[in-house]
């Protein structure tokens, strides 16, 4: 979706960042700004693979695409097109560029930030009909959803949904996530390799651990989007963001005991402490 992929690029040049962050801590200071093999396979990625599906989808479903805003192909004007493929890539290259530069547990959370921002559109979005928008596979099926659903009708319009064309589009591009997560999965894996024989670290997580570390924050991330939601729908934007905007700091983000930071500790990523190898005091000299 149009409005999605805003939010998602980034996530995915963050996220691409943070899985090759050992890799620049290992690399020659200062690298040249745009040498760097990892972003060269983030641009890759999201050129290739990822804003082609964008396009395709857009073509192919431009309502549903455009979150029932455009009927069809004659409400697209040629330069929102370019643009949005643009932006696919672009996006990923900022993603990519800010948590490089931010480093740390702030890196870390860049990836998360957006996927969050996409969970809250797909959910609420800018009407509080984002959930309806997303399983609609056209104008005529989002126009048969009522102002406030109940549970038995919800369910009854997304079961529709689950065996359009739509849905089924989706499924098969489905694996070019798996791909993102299999390229993530093995930069990081290296990368611990790299500061383990460096001595930087001493225990990292294995293949499965560090695969399913890096999806975990995702259900944290989609709870608070949820969460955002509702406080949203009961006090309104201006007392819902900021109380979603705490709740987020201190159930998921506040150092130390938020579940994202904990999360970062475990994955054993520069500037985190799990796994980092004490030395040893030096003796006194008598």
């Amino acid at each position: 979706m149009v409005q999605v992929d805003v939010f998602w690029s980034y996530a995915i040049g963050a996220g691409l960042a943070a899985a090759s962050s050992w890799q620049a801590c290992a690399g020659p200071r200062p690298a040249p700004r745009w040498s760097d093999p990892h972003l060269t396979g983030a641009v890759l990625f999201s050129s290739l693979l990822f804003a082609p599906s964008g396009i395709w989808l857009l073509w192919r479903y431009p309502d549903w695409e455009t979150m029932q805003v455009a009927r069809d192909h004659t409400a697209l004007a040629p330069w929102l097109v370019a643009l949005f493929a643009a932006a696919d890539v672009g996006l990923a290259v900022i993603g990519y560029r800010v948590a490089r530069r931010l480093g740390g547990y702030l890196m870390f959370l860049q990836p998360l930030l957006g996927y969050g921002a996409m969970f809250f559109v797909l959910v609420h979005g800018w009407d509080g009909r984002g959930y309806q928008r997303f399983l609609s596979p056209d104008r005529a099926a989002f126009g048969n959803w009522p102002e406030h659903p109940s549970p038995a009708q919800a369910l009854g319009l997304a079961a529709r949904w689950f065996t359009s064309p739509v849905a089924y589009t989706l499924a098969g591009m489905s694996v070019m996530l798996v791909v993102l997560a299999m390229m993530m999965s093995a930069w990081l894996g290296e990368g611990h390799r790299l500061a383990r024989a460096g001595g930087q670290v001493s225990a990292v997580p294995g293949p499965a651990g560090r695969t399913l570390l890096m999806l975990a924050g995702l259900p944290v991330v989609l709870a608070l989007a949820v969460a955002a939601g509702l406080l949203i729908d009961v006090f309104g934007w201006w007392t819902g963001v900021p109380a979603a905007l705490a709740l987020a700091w201190f159930v998921a983000v506040r150092p130390g005991a938020g579940l994202l930071h904990l999360i970062h500790r475990r994955l054993v990523l520069p500037g985190s402490s799990v796994g980092r190898r004490r030395r040893r005091p030096a003796r006194a000299v008598r």
